[in-house]
């Protein structure tokens, strides 16, 4: 199989941003990859910088939901997987939510973020609720796939999940830059480290989608950082993407050798849940029970 992320910037014109995404798309199909990863909420600009009441009027319900019609179709096109990154109106809540289409256009279902940080420049908590579909892969003709959006990509658990329902790649699209706060603080190389974790943890290759650009809210400002990648099974980066400029990086991979070095490591028969008991609590404290 042959992955791809897309890299880009976002302005504030949704079809334009959609056309945008497609070209790229129809780049990295170009290019032979089968499964191809966008950034989180491409459709627009990271509305998430402030909270502003007006911004909340951008969520949509997924049935109908014009962007992704618009990428199913194209999915069918080029015979290729595309988890559609949107912001979906579920009756009285909105979600940040990826949709899952095959590489026939089919809709395999849907994931809701999970983790929803909070802090400035990401108040996330102000247009999101956690979601409520726990942690999915989906079996498409390319592979089984598992998503996560962006801050769910700090989680080992997340990954650990999906890893054991069968996950043969994890998909991380992500919107993540400088800090308001503290400018001068660069996360690039942790938000990478720790993904490469997760792929060497589960043996699966690990891919992210970020975006590039200076955004102003209102008025916080962010500059995204870029440095989409892809990780092998040991956590090795194999493609790597510029801190300012749109790209489409591929990396291919040999699904039958990667589930035959799962079997011989051993991370997945010697694992002991019976003592993982913290890690269903908040605190660690398992005395309670």
């Amino acid at each position: 199989m042959r992955l791809a992320a897309v890299q880009m910037a976002m302005s504030g014109d949704v079809d334009a941003n959609v056309a945008t995404a497609e070209r790229l798309v129809r780049d990295a199909a170009g290019k032979g990859a089968h499964i191809i990863l966008l950034p989180e909420l491409f459709e627009g600009r990271y509305f998430c910088t402030d909270q502003r009441a007006d911004e909340l009027m951008r969520a949509r319900p997924l049935d109908g939901h014009p962007t992704v019609d618009h990428f199913a179709a194209l999915a069918a096109e080029l015979a290729v997987v595309l988890p559609i990154s949107v912001y979906e109106q579920a009756g009285q809540v909105r979600f940040n939510t990826v949709v899952v289409v095959d590489a026939d256009g089919t809709r395999l279902g849907h994931y809701r973020k999970s983790h929803i940080p909070d802090g400035p420049g990401y108040s996330e908590k102000y247009y999101f609720s956690p979601g409520d579909t726990g942690f999915r892969v989906w079996r498409t003709q390319h592979a089984t796939i598992g998503v996560g959006i962006c801050w769910d990509q700090w989680f080992p658990e997340a990954a650990r999940a999906m890893a054991l329902q069968g996950a043969e790649v994890l998909l991380y699209p992500t919107a993540i830059g400088s800090e308001p706060p503290e400018p001068a603080w660069d996360s690039s190389g942790h938000w990478q480290r720790v993904m490469q974790g997760h792929a060497a943890a589960n043996l699966v290759p690990v891919v992210a989608a970020n975006r590039v650009g200076h955004e102003v809210g209102s008025p916080t400002e962010i500059t995204f950082y870029g440095s989409s990648f892809i990780a092998d099974p040991t956590g090795a980066l194999v493609a790597t993407a510029g801190r300012e400029e749109e790209a489409v990086i591929t990396a291919d991979f040999d699904r039958d050798a990667l589930t035959a070095q799962r079997a011989a490591w051993g991370l997945f028969r010697d694992r002991r849940p019976d003592l993982y008991g913290a890690l269903t609590t908040l605190d660690g404290d398992t005395t309670r029970r």
